[in-house]
């Protein structure tokens, strides 16, 4: 009896202890499953947040490329994007991890947020001045008061009118000619009977321009890349530069044609194709060519 019970207790021990292996089995199995999963799914979060900052990378390249006045600002913000990017990749993915920069992440969309906004008011901005630049010559009294971006803004600006205010001209045309006693000038196409290169070109109207008077260069370089005329030097603020002949007429921002008379002497005047260049001041407003057989 005594060695039946033992081996009836023995076999009830080895029945309990194959259950609790199985159940320990069941669980291992099922925490090493869960464990699996939260890992997949903390590494689903990691991938997700870091394409949200690739995709924050792509928007800030793309709002520097058009937001020139902004685009310090928006550099410097880019580049803390692209310093949590790298952080991020570094790391393995956990909970703590996660919550840290997802928290970053949403900071930095806000942030994103108003750069953008003030990027896109100072676009308006912009705009707007261009606008009022064809009612006045000067528009740059308004301030828009911006954060440090205002210099910046109104150092653009400035620019533009300048651009905006320069002379500019069409229909250029020249031909050599000859100056009769009589006064009168004739055209001709061949180099033995021109005495004279006349540049001919109409000013186009500008109300921006300041009306008064203005003085117009020429240069005409001949077929051996010489500079004829009466090599006029005139020293600007960063360079001298020599004209073959200029004209001085009075602008009242309107269309004017305008010529200009070039002296040559003994062979200057040869056979083959001239290079002429328009100047007001050392700004060229416009070239052309011409021929003498």
């Amino acid at each position: 009896m005594t060695a039946q019970n033992n081996n009836l207790t023995l076999k009830i021990l080895i029945g309990v202890l194959a259950a609790l292996l199985l159940i320990l089995g069941i669980f291992t199995y099922k925490f090493y499953n869960e464990e699996k999963r939260e890992k997949a799914q903390l590494q689903q979060e990691k991938d997700l947040i870091e394409s949200e900052l690739g995709e924050l990378i792509t928007k800030y390249d793309s709002a520097i490329a058009l937001n020139e006045v902004m685009d310090d600002h928006l550099l410097k913000e880019k580049q803390r994007v692209v310093m949590l990017l790298d952080s991020l990749k570094e790391n393995e993915a956990n909970v703590a991890l996660i919550i840290k920069y997802r928290k970053q992440v949403g900071r930095l969309k806000k942030e994103r947020e108003r750069l953008f906004k003030l990027a896109d008011s100072l676009t308006t901005a912009n705009a707007r001045l261009a606008t009022d630049l064809d009612s006045t010559s000067v528009a740059l009294t308004q301030r828009i008061i911006l954060s440090d971006s205002l210099k910046t803004q109104n150092d653009k600006l400035a620019e533009i009118v300048e651009r905006g205010s320069a002379l500019t001209a069409s229909n250029i045309k020249a031909e050599g000619v000859r100056v009769r006693n009589s006064g009168k000038i004739t055209t001709t196409s061949r180099s033995s009977r021109a005495e004279k290169v006349r540049v001919c070109f109409t000013l186009s109207p500008n109300k921006l321009t300041e009306k008064g008077d203005k003085e117009l260069f020429v240069q005409v370089i001949n077929p051996e890349n010489n500079l004829i005329g009466d090599k006029i030097a005139v020293n600007f603020d960063d360079a001298v530069l020599t004209y073959s002949g200029r004209n001085k007429i009075f602008y009242e921002n309107d269309a004017l044609d305008v010529c200009i008379l070039v002296d040559a002497i003994d062979g200057e005047l040869i056979k083959g194709s001239y290079v002429v260049n328009l100047f007001s001041g050392p700004r060229m407003i416009s070239n052309t060519k011409f021929e003498l057989k």
